[in-house]
């Protein structure tokens, strides 16, 4: 069956939704050699990955991953592709405790550092924020603190059959873009950054047929995989079957405007630092404007709110007051308590 969805993409076709779902559910069975996968992820990144067969390889990853056994209605997510090459800070981390600040259950979906310099994973760590190390942890932290990490390699234990195939080929895939539509809880509302304008409309689709209550899909200037503030920002609102498609500024969104230069760092330290002096009103004015219009984007998809203006009008309120800095406390404090009692 692989070679035939092999010889397909060679003959210049394009997967269908069900093939495409056939030829994943294979890769995470182990069914399928390295130089197999190899050779389909490089033709669909020749040739443009297809919405098709995104909705179809995110149904059967989806389907081999483990899932967390919550009941909270209403959860969030701030993952992201990835993959700009900016060094920008851990934004979308920032933005969950802002989020979660908010009363919105955030399930953040991650993992370590792999394009940057800092992955979500690694940031938490050196902020003292603990990374939940089972499903029913998380399934508690969530229902608990309102906020958990899910770190990508423990619930899709599957990807590892293709993990050598996505080394050895060294660029970006297909699976670059499935890891934010394949979140273990189920999130319901989805902020997700996307490094590149045409994927972020083909994951919208992909994503609108799959089913949401509410996905914002954005890309920044120069790609950015967040919204900017060093220019404007390609929305993609995915809502009640049906997606649009606008730009916004930062002045459009409330927030000022700032430069690259200010949001970028070396290290998982310096973004950490980064992230506190926003929570602490010690930094930069780029570093918290963007934490703010992408709060304010989140409580927007999060449905807290009626547009992303009001959106970052609450988060600035959250920031400034220094709600969110006592939020991350609290969840360091919890951190240490169960360390002194284990």
């Amino acid at each position: 069956m692989f070679k035939f969805l092999l010889n397909r993409c060679a003959e210049g076709h394009q997967l269908n939704e069900e093939q495409a779902y056939q030829a994943m559910d294979l890769i995470m069975r182990d069914q399928v050699e390295v130089s197999q996968i190899a050779s389909l992820i490089s033709m669909m990144r020749l040739r443009g990955e297809s919405i098709e067969e995104l909705v179809g390889f995110t149904r059967a990853m989806r389907e081999h991953a483990v899932s967390i056994p919550h009941h909270m209605k209403g959860v969030l997510d701030t993952c992201g592709t990835g993959g700009d090459q900016l060094g920008t800070f851990n934004i979308s981390t920032a933005v969950s405790f802002v989020a979660a600040a908010a009363g919105v259950p955030v399930a953040k979906h991650g993992n370590r550092a792999v394009t940057s310099s800092s992955g979500s994973a690694d940031v938490l760590e050196h902020l003292g924020i603990d990374i939940q190390q089972s499903p029913e942890a998380a399934a508690l932290a969530l229902e608990n603190k309102g906020l958990s990490f899910l770190f990508a390699p423990l619930y899709h234990a599957s990807m590892k059959y293709a993990a050598p195939a996505r080394k050895q080929i060294g660029f970006r895939t297909i699976f670059n873009l499935l890891g934010p539509m394949t979140n273990p809880a189920g999130a319901e509302h989805q902020l997700i950054g996307v490094s590149g304008r045409q994927h972020a409309l083909k994951m919208g689709e992909a994503i609108r047929r799959l089913g949401t209550t509410h996905t914002v899909l954005v890309t920044g200037a120069d790609d950015l995989d967040e919204c900017s503030v060093h220019g404007s920002t390609q929305v993609v609102d995915v809502q009640n079957g049906q997606m649009d498609v606008y730009e916004i500024t930062p002045e459009e969104a409330g927030v000022q405007t700032g430069l690259l230069s200010d949001i970028q760092v070396n290290s998982i330290k310096d973004s950490a630092r980064l992230i506190e002096d926003v929570f602490a009103g010690t930094a930069n004015a780029s570093a918290e404007s963007i934490v703010i219009l992408n709060a304010g984007v989140a409580l927007y998809a999060a449905n807290r709110v009626e547009s992303i203006k009001e959106g970052t009008l609450r988060a600035t309120e959250l920031v400034k007051s220094k709600q969110v800095m006592s939020y991350t406390n609290e969840l360091r404090n919890h951190r240490e308590a169960g360390s002194k009692h284990a």
